[in-house]
């Protein structure tokens, strides 16, 4: 290998790995860049109730989804600094969620990353008839019941789910999200 290959990688190498710590970064200088951390409750993140802590009855049975940021509930920071932690709330009848689902919900009430895995686009919309959510960008199907399974598009693998608890009647975060959020890189 030449040189001047060889200075290349290394120098393609260092900024992948620059690029791959930027979120850490800016999470230790923002704490509304930080990742959602066990404890952490949910605001709703747009509309007339934004900004408002989201109670299991907020959420319709059966979907739609809410997005929603967590928020340090000590400190009142909404983790609202990186579209990175833009969580989709959904509740449904405890009953329907898959086996592999059930132990990371609350109540019925489950929590996926709204990054697309495919491009990172966010994963907004709502399929009634299926059941799913729906990214619009090149149009992904993810199964809620079912841990966020892609059930349809090109998407590689599910949204990353953040597992839940109640604690005093109010959805919180139990541990970080089961996988890295956002989509493929390149």
């Amino acid at each position: 290998m030449s040189l001047a290959r060889r200075e290349l990688l290394k120098g393609a190498l260092g900024l992948g790995l620059g690029l791959s710590c930027r979120d850490h970064i800016l999470a230790a200088d923002d704490p509304t860049a930080a990742r959602p951390k066990e404890g952490d409750r949910f605001v709703f993140a747009f509309g007339e109730k934004e900004g408002q802590v989201v109670k299991p009855g907020d959420l319709a049975l059966g979907g739609p989804q809410q997005q929603v940021y967590p928020m340090d509930p000590r400190e009142k920071v909404v983790r609202n600094g990186t579209t990175l932690n833009l969580v989709l709330l959904l509740r449904f009848d405890p009953a329907k969620l898959t086996d592999e689902t059930r132990p990371l919900a609350a109540d019925g009430v489950v929590a996926y990353s709204a990054i697309c895995t495919h491009q990172g686009c966010p994963v907004s919309m709502w399929k009634a008839e299926a059941g799913t959510l729906f990214c619009a960008c090149h149009g992904t199907q993810f199964d809620p019941l079912d841990r966020a399974r892609v059930v349809d598009g090109p998407a590689p693998r599910r949204l990353p789910m953040l597992p839940l608890k109640l604690v005093d009647g109010v959805v919180t975060v139990a541990s970080g999200f089961t996988g890295r959020v956002g989509g493929e890189r390149p």
